[in-house]
C-alpha cells in the first residue's frame, strides 16, 4: 500500500481554500530572452524566474529556423505532458493506486503556412494535439479505479483544461527607441 502523502499535504490547503478562496489564486511566470537580440533563431526561456532553470529555445526548421533546440511547440507539448503526468501521479496517490509505469507522450500538428502568411485560410496554431498515456498499475488494481484515475486526472489537469477552454490572453508591448 502506498503512503497517501498527497492527501496529507493537501488537507490544510483544502481547508484554507474553503475559508479563504482568494488564497487559491496562484500566478505562474516564464521569461524569454535571447542572448543576442540580432539572433532570430535562438533565445532562452526561464520558467519560474529566479529558480535557476533555463531552457534553450530554437526556431523550427519548417519556418526557416535551425531546429537545434526545443521549439515553442515542443515546450507547449512538454508543458502538457508534464502537467498530465504530475496530475496522474497526484490522483493515483489520492486513490491509493500504486503505479508501476507512467509515461505521457504529447504530439501536436501545425500547418505552418498560417504562421508564415503563405495561405490566409490556414489558421495560425496547432490543428490537433494528442496525449498518449501509458500506465501500468500494481497487479490486482481494480479496472474501475484505473478508469476513475484517468477521468479525474483529465478533469483536473490545468494545462489540458486551459488548452480545451482557453482564457483571454492580453499582450502589451513596451517599445523604446535606442
Amino acid at each position: 500500500m502506498i503512503k497517501p502523502i498527497v492527501f496529507e499535504n493537501q488537507a490544510p490547503l483544502r481547508a484554507k481554500y474553503k475559508s479563504e478562496p482568494r488564497a487559491a489564486m496562484v500566478t505562474d511566470r516564464a521569461l524569454a530572452r535571447g542572448d543576442s537580440p540580432s539572433d532570430p533563431f535562438h533565445s532562452t526561456v526561464r520558467p519560474m524566474p529566479g529558480c535557476g532553470a533555463e531552457l534553450p529555445v530554437g526556431v523550427h526548421g519548417a519556418v526557416g529556423g535551425l531546429h537545434d533546440a526545443p521549439t515553442p511547440g515542443d515546450i507547449l507539448c512538454a508543458a502538457l505532458a508534464a502537467c498530465l503526468d504530475s496530475t496522474m501521479r497526484l490522483v493515483a496517490n489520492l486513490l491509493g493506486v500504486e503505479l508501476a509505469l507512467l509515461e505521457v507522450e504529447v504530439t501536436a500538428e501545425v500547418d505552418v503556412r498560417g504562421a508564415m502568411a503563405v495561405e490566409r485560410s490556414v489558421p495560425v496554431g496547432f490543428q490537433s494535439m494528442r496525449c498518449q498515456v501509458r500506465l501500468r498499475a500494481k497487479e490486482g488494481t481494480k479496472p474501475e479505479l484505473l478508469e476513475k484515475l484517468g477521468a479525474t486526472a483529465e478533469r483536473c489537469c490545468i494545462v489540458l483544461q486551459t488548452l480545451r477552454n482557453p482564457p483571454p490572453v492580453q499582450t502589451t508591448f513596451e517599445i523604446s527607441r535606442s
